[in-house]
């Protein structure tokens, strides 16, 4: 019964995405990747499989290239938020994939909310 880190991170994501299906009533999603160096979020429609909206800590405009912190995680939020506003949406499903919900993606997540976001 030892799983890997692997594999309870993927039926974290799966188990997740799952209930985000079955409760988005046709939001768009609001998608998280996290990786040692760089954070990325998509704002998704899944209706019609195109991504919407996007920020990455990629971005040289933003000044956290590289960065994979709490602080560079509140910036990307705000970038999101302010972004999802120009492509006019206000209300999306949180998809935190197989990420625990704490640290960095919480500090996402409230300054996405900040920004007018709504989930």
């Amino acid at each position: 019964m030892a799983n890997s880190k692997r594999e309870l991170f993927i039926k974290r994501r799966l188990r997740n995405r799952n209930k985000l299906k079955k409760f988005s009533g046709g939001k768009p999603r609001l998608s998280v990747h996290r990786s040692n160096k760089n954070l990325s979020v998509q704002i998704i429609d899944d209706a019609q499989g195109r991504t919407l909206a996007a920020a990455s800590t990629l971005e040289q405009a933003h000044g956290v290239v590289g960065r994979n912190n709490k602080d560079a995680a509140a910036k990307i939020g705000a970038i999101i938020a302010e972004r999802a506003k120009a492509a006019g949406v206000e209300e999306v499903v949180f998809d935190r994939g197989g990420f625990l919900f704490a640290g960095k993606l919480k500090a996402l997540a409230d300054a996405a909310r900040e920004g007018g976001l709504k989930f």
